[in-house]
């Protein structure tokens, strides 16, 4: 097996707007700490991929960056503050080497499936790749080899919009790094596969039963 050679870049928003459609999905949990916890599984599975030699978290958020930081990950500020694109454009731009930006939402994340799938680059070396989400149209991973930049095309139709850049999909099956999770229904899936330490401590909460 080659030695770990990418540097992984995971933006993660401002708690207090992050991930929007999953408020109140957790009874009894705040949704920032719901929010963090999600980037702290994505973190922890990254950190432990043998592919990975550093992880760059870009954020602005105090106490997502020193969770980040405690977990072993590099912190970058937010400096464009515009947008998941040009966060990861700023990232990728702090880097030598091969660069995959990764979203901050896959809670069930295997190490193994996050390696198999940046390895898996090689077949068609000197491109940039992607490995589109569960439902095909959007994207979790973008991977761009030494010296290509990473160009990312994140948001809505990003698959389609990857593709039409010339980016090549990668066809692994992977449901642990295709499961990113924006909505209740997609909490649950990502539970069906087994949530990271995180996601999975919150989800064991329940809400106290007021006496009758």
């Amino acid at each position: 097996m080659s030695e770990p050679s990418w540097t992984v870049v995971v933006p993660v928003k401002r708690l207090d707007v992050a991930k929007s459609r999953l408020r109140g999905a957790l009874p009894g949990v705040p949704h920032e700490a719901l929010a963090l916890a999600l980037a702290l599984d994505t973190v922890r599975a990254v950190l432990a991929c043998d592919a990975v030699a550093a992880l760059l978290v870009v954020t602005d958020d105090p106490r997502a960056a020193a969770a980040v930081r405690a977990a072993g990950a590099r912190v970058l500020p937010d400096a464009p503050d515009a947008g998941l694109n040009a966060a990861l454009r700023h990232g990728a731009g702090a880097v030598d080497g091969p660069v995959a930006g990764l979203t901050a939402d896959l809670p069930a994340l295997l190490p193994a499936e996050l390696g198999e799938a940046l390895r898996a680059t090689a077949d068609t070396p000197g491109v940039r790749h992607f490995v589109a989400d569960a439902p095909g149209d959007g994207t979790v991973l973008l991977a761009a080899p030494a010296g290509v930049p990473l160009d990312p095309r994140f948001g809505a139709g990003s698959a389609a919009a990857h593709a039409a850049s010339g980016a090549l999909p990668l066809a692994g099956g992977w449901p642990s790094l295709r499961r990113d999770v924006d909505t209740p229904a997609d909490l649950a899936e990502a539970a069906r596969l087994g949530l990271g330490p995180h996601t999975a401590a919150l989800a064991a909460r329940r809400p106290a039963v007021a006496p009758g």
